[in-house]
């Protein structure tokens, strides 16, 4: 019977040695985005660095407001607010909390290659067949493509989104430009779009792409129960060139944390 309960005992001891070990400091969502694959990787990094376990997932952004009211995951760095991700701020803010900004110049927009001369939204349908009638966007969850079919309806155009991946869109511009051909997609800044191309905004005089700020939002509570990783996001603050610098460190390779990593070894003074 002693051998019996002391068998028990230790394997009572182990699962809760092994349940601990397991056990993750902080969750974050990211989404297919350039740069909310950059931050995230590389806050991954840093945190891991400092001792923290961290769990990542990358999936939609409208589920991940959700998960974040209903508390079934800690973080998310790539909130484009007050105006672009308004929608889903309203249905799930109150169940949400601010921990910092990382960039306070977030532009979106419709853009096209600088060779394309024109300067507005309202001078597209005017070229409409240079450009194919076709507007290149991405998946119908981020709030520039909610925005870009308003901007469809209030200027009039006679263009249709083309619904797609982050990737798909590059795609289409890289194909564009490099045949000198007109193209319009919807693009953002921070994003490693204007390092790698000669591009322009197209101005909006009806004011439907207004500038956002990035922000780091958590479940509620999160900050008191992991204060020391709170104060860290709330830091986490960067500038276009070194967000561009970033984004391009982790598209180097196919392994996002590749980049990451090489990233923070080279700014680590940051992150203490």
């Amino acid at each position: 019977m002693k051998k019996t309960i002391l068998f028990t005992g230790v394997i009572a001891l182990l699962f809760a040695a092994c349940t601990q070990q397991n056990k993750t400091d902080v969750s974050i969502l990211y989404p297919n985005w350039a740069e909310g694959i950059a931050m995230t990787h590389l806050a991954k990094v840093a945190l891991e660095d400092k001792g923290f376990t961290v769990d990542i997932k990358r999936i939609e952004p409208g589920p991940i407001y959700a998960a974040l009211a209903k508390g079934d995951a800690d973080v998310y760095m790539d909130a484009w607010l007050p105006y672009t991700h308004a929608d889903y701020w309203e249905k799930y803010g109150d169940q949400i909390d601010s921990l910092g900004v990382v960039f306070d110049n977030g532009m979106t927009g419709l853009v096209v290659p600088d060779y394309v001369d024109i300067q507005s939204i309202e001078a597209l349908n005017a070229n409409k067949e240079k450009f194919d009638g076709k507007i290149f966007g991405i998946a119908a969850g981020a709030g520039i493509h909610a925005n870009t079919l308003k901007a469809i309806d209030a200027y009039g155009l006679e263009f249709e989104q083309m619904t797609s991946s982050e990737t798909s869109m590059m795609t289409a511009l890289k194909k564009a430009v490099s045949a000198n051909e007109w193209v319009v997609i919807t693009g953002w800044k921070p994003h490693f779009m204007w390092t790698e191309y000669n591009l322009k905004a197209l101005e909006d005089p009806k004011g439907l792409y207004p500038v956002d700020e990035i922000r780091i939002i958590s479940r509620k509570g999160f900050a008191d129960d992991q204060p020391e990783i709170a104060a860290f996001f709330s830091k986490f603050v960067m500038e276009e060139s070194l967000l561009y610098e970033l984004i391009n460190a982790v598209n180097s390779d196919r392994d996002p944390m590749v980049g990451a990593k090489a990233f923070y070894e080279k700014h680590r003074s940051m992150f203490e």
